[in-house]
């Protein structure tokens, strides 16, 4: 599977805030589907909660359209975060984008309702510096 172009920059981000990457493609298999999160990542929280346990998928949004972007990426992350809650529950799933994502389709009203809508989790990351800039639950 081909990782999308702002893969290794989140990567980087993620573990500059002090994530541990523990899978750099992080195998989703529920019944007959088989998928492919980008990242899957372990945080220590204190001694007696242990872990934040997350798993991120990374979109880049370059499409010429953008409702193909967000239905293609609502998409999976849609399936992605139902699976996790049978299989995984204790661990949280992030749509990784980077500011210019952000910038020019994240604010459009549309999206915004989307996001509200279904909830997402959204991890902006300014990919020139490596570094998030906004954690969204």
């Amino acid at each position: 599977m081909a990782k999308d172009i702002i893969h290794l920059p989140v990567k980087e981000a993620i573990e500059k805030a002090g994530w541990s990457v523990t899978n750099d493609q992080y195998t989703v298999q529920f019944a007959e589907f088989t998928m492919y999160a980008d990242l899957a990542a372990e945080r220590v929280i204190a001694a007696q909660r242990g872990k934040d346990k997350i798993a991120i998928e990374i979109k880049s949004f370059v499409k010429r359209s953008a409702v193909q972007d967000v239905r293609d990426a609502l998409g999976q992350y849609v399936m992605y975060r139902a699976y996790l809650g049978k299989i995984e529950p204790d661990r949280k799933l992030y749509m990784a984008i980077s500011t210019r994502a952000y910038r020019d389709v994240f604010s459009l009203k549309a999206v915004q309702f989307l996001v509200q809508q279904f909830m997402l989790a959204v991890i902006v990351v300014d990919i020139e510096r490596k570094e998030i800039v906004e954690w969204n639950d």
